[in-house]
């Protein structure tokens, strides 16, 4: 079997599943396991956010957006050349891939037309759900269940372990950060299950823009950096300019300095495995902070 996989954690969950010989295409953004980056790249991004601020590139998106232009180019002469029988990509999210549309228009044009496969989770249950649909399509549903299994087996871990704070610390969890957008669908599952309460996102819901006005008045006791696409470094550094902004301050976790940058690329923003990470993570920093939102002697995690 052939399969171009146009998101990343569609690829991740191929790799994951013992696919990767057969990845005959990704996206630009496909950067794990390390071996997708020499993978034909089938798409690319109109945007070039690495030059750009958050602030920029929300414009940006917003322009195209408005003027009905997509995000993303995919190179149709390629994915014919490539010939694939089974196409992956998403319609849960219209600035994280190439409109499903678009998808399922190129996939008609291949001889024989290829399969496409949508996957659009909105919690974490769909999420492993999603694994298992890429394995029944692809004839690895026993190799879905041992890495299901696996899965739900830390998630359960994470849930039973000793609470350390009561009442739960309230957790902001922000996805952007120019404009100001607070993290949904698997999000606020996540703290939920590491023992925390996201005072902003809304379970199996979009991620949704809030005023700088309501992250004040929800008063978290813990915010927790992940913009999407962006790694931890990325992360400080567009948190470096905008951390000292009259905005911030009064805020609990930024007068206890329990404001924590994370790898939202890797473990947060994409529907796949590494879901499981980032959910350890949350619970390693919500173990990290007392109740009143000051860190343990050891000092918050960074």
């Amino acid at each position: 079997m052939r399969i171009c996989t146009l998101l990343p954690s569609a690829t991740e969950i191929a790799y994951a599943l013992g696919l990767g010989d057969s990845v005959v295409g990704v996206s630009h953004e496909c950067d794990f396991p390390p071996a997708a980056r020499e993978k034909p790249v089938l798409v690319r991004g109109c945007i070039d956010s690495d030059a750009s601020t958050s602030g920029e590139i929300d414009h940006a998106v917003q322009q195209r957006l408005s003027q009905g232009h997509g995000l993303y180019s995919l190179d149709l002469p390629l994915l014919q050349r490539l010939n694939p029988d089974l196409i992956i990509t998403q319609g849960l999210c219209d600035v994280c891939a190439v409109a499903h549309d678009e998808v399922t228009a190129a996939a008609a044009t291949l001889k024989p037309p290829a399969r496409v496969l949508s996957l659009s989770p909105g919690s974490l249950g769909e999420v492993l759900q999603d694994i298992t649909r890429v394995a029944k399509a692809t004839g690895t549903s026993l190799r879905a269940k041992d890495l299901v299994r696996g899965l739900e087996e830390r998630v359960a871990r994470v849930a039973a372990r000793p609470r350390q704070a009561s009442p739960k610390p309230r957790v902001a969890c922000l996805e952007w950060l120019e404009p100001l957008y607070a993290a949904g669908h698997w999000v606020p599952e996540m703290v939920e299950l590491a023992g925390g309460t996201d005072v902003l996102g809304v379970e199996h819901a979009p991620s949704a823009r809030v005023s700088p006005e309501a992250l004040a008045e929800a008063a978290p006791e813990v915010i927790v950096l992940m913009p999407c696409g962006f790694d931890r470094d990325r992360t400080l550094k567009e948190w470096e300019p905008l951390k000292h902004r009259p905005m911030w301050q009064g805020i609990p976790a930024m007068t206890s300095g329990n404001v924590f940058a994370v790898d939202g690329s890797s473990f947060f923003n994409r529907p796949g495995p590494r879901l499981i990470d980032g959910l350890e993570t949350l619970a390693e920093i919500i173990d990290a902070v007392h109740p009143s939102g000051t860190p343990r002697k050891n000092g918050p995690l960074k």
